[in-house]
Formats: C-alpha cells, structure tokens, sequence
C-alpha cells in the first residue's frame, strides 16, 4: 500500500504532471470542478466507483492505482447514539471541541442547507474527521 502520501496530494500531483488545471482535469474526467478541489482539499478520503473511475480516465491512470491511496473506512463501529449526539450538536451550532467517535481527534463540522421538491429549506448536518475516514452525512 502507498499511503505514503494522502489521496489529495497524489491527485495534485498526477493533475500537475500532466499539465492540467483543476479546470481541466474536472473537464477531461467529466467530474464537477467542486469535486476536484474537494478532492485535493483533503475533504475526500476514499471516493466512489464512479468518480474513482471517471479520474482515472482523466489522469489516464488505472482506477486501481487511485485506490491504493485512498483510506479504507474504519471497521471500528461507532454507535447511532453517538452518531445522532453529533448532529444534534452541529445543528445547535455547538461544534467546539467536537470529537471524532472513532479515533478521537477533531471533527470539521458544518450544516448543509438544502431544498426539498416543495421548495422547503432543509438542514443536514454533516460532520469528518481530521485524521480517520469517520463521516456523518
């Protein structure tokens, strides 16, 4: 496994050696800009098939290769209770000091505002750690 270097660092590099933009490369692998700087943002520790797939083509890399630089999500199981705490404190705005429930360390909070198909507003909490794969979504 080359873990090495993160996931962000390999793409950026691969993107730059290829002489790509982010614009580019978002362009050439068919994926949204967003995608691209969330992925070398540090924001995306493991991607899905598809996007995993659709780089891959962009940076003419086979898709396996993206892979070895990912991180596995955790085995450790971590409750729904503690799952549920958490977004309940990132919807009260209460997210100073947060901790991962899977390793511990920092989690990066936010609310993500949404519309549903009646044009309501929605609010989702989301929550990932600093360190391991831990997400809420």
């Amino acid at each position: 496994m080359k873990s090495k270097i993160s996931l962000a660092q390999f793409i950026s590099t691969r993107r730059e050696n290829a002489g790509l933009s982010q614009r580019g490369l978002a362009k050439r692998s068919n994926l949204p800009l967003e995608t691209i700087e969330s992925i070398e943002a540090g924001q995306e520790l493991f991607l899905a098939t598809t996007i995993r797939q659709k780089l891959a083509k962009g940076l003419k890399l086979d898709s396996k290769t993206i892979k070895e630089y990912e991180k596995s999500p955790d085995d450790r199981a971590v409750s729904l209770e503690a799952i549920e705490n958490i977004k309940v404190m990132v919807l009260a705005g209460e997210t100073a000091g947060v901790k991962c429930p899977a390793c511990g360390a920092k989690l990066i909070c936010r609310v993500a505002e949404m519309y549903d198909m009646e044009d309501n507003l929605v609010k989702h909490p989301k929550a990932r750690c600093s360190v391991c794969p831990f997400q809420v979504k």
